[in-house]
């Protein structure tokens, strides 16, 4: 479990393929705190890491996340958002985030606001329309973000100077792809409202 609110940006230093499921050496400033074991989000996806140095650590990604994240596109080089697992005593600054990616979504349009800049996402497919409220929340690449606007096309989020400096939608450039996590309230709502639609029908 996460918040949504990153620590550091680390960066991917080798990628290894392994019969289909590719293994990411990354250093970062929180190497030296972590241990094998540990569930950590790298870009909204929770890994657990399975290896450790004085300045990186290592984790392995899978078949399906490599299908359904935007991991699989990721080279030596790149940047990543990084971000510990939630304790009992942590406070929760976002908002609830797994770690599970339910897709990913293309940056469209990038708009400057002062210093904060207005991204502006496709919604994947129509199923994930209801998903989006304005003012609810929304995790991009392991980042806990307000919906600024969204229709069943389309969604908005505004990146404050802080959040730029921190993560790496400081890079991000239109036609991105980011991964996307829906908030999990907002998906048990719609899958119960389906749910009790559907008994409904049946009576």
């Amino acid at each position: 479990m996460f918040c949504g609110i990153v620590e550091c940006i680390g960066k991917v230093v080798s990628v290894e393929r392994e019969q289909g499921s590719v293994r990411f050496r990354i250093i970062s400033p929180l190497a030296g705190r972590l241990q094998a074991g540990q569930s950590v989000a790298h870009d909204g996806v929770c890994l657990t890491v399975t290896n450790t140095g004085p300045d990186w650590h290592e984790v392995i990604v899978t078949t399906e996340t490599l299908r359904r994240s935007n991991l699989g596109l990721k080279s030596a080089g790149d940047a990543v958002n990084l971000e510990r697992s939630l304790t009992l005593q942590s406070f929760v600054d976002g908002h609830l985030v797994l770690g599970h990616v339910d897709v990913v979504a293309r940056c469209l349009k990038i708009r400057q606001e002062g210093n904060s800049k207005w991204l502006t996402f496709g919604v994947p497919k129509k199923k994930f329309a209801p998903l989006l409220v304005e003012k609810g929340s929304v995790c991009l690449n392991g980042v806990s973000l307000t919906v600024s606007d969204c229709s069943t096309k389309k969604f908005s989020v505004v990146i404050i100077p802080y959040t730029l400096e921190h993560t790496t939608f400081q890079w991000i450039k239109e036609g991105e792809l980011v991964n996307v996590e829906f908030d999990i309230i907002g998906k048990y709502l719609v899958r119960f409202a389906e749910r009790y639609s559907k008994m409904d029908k049946n009576k």
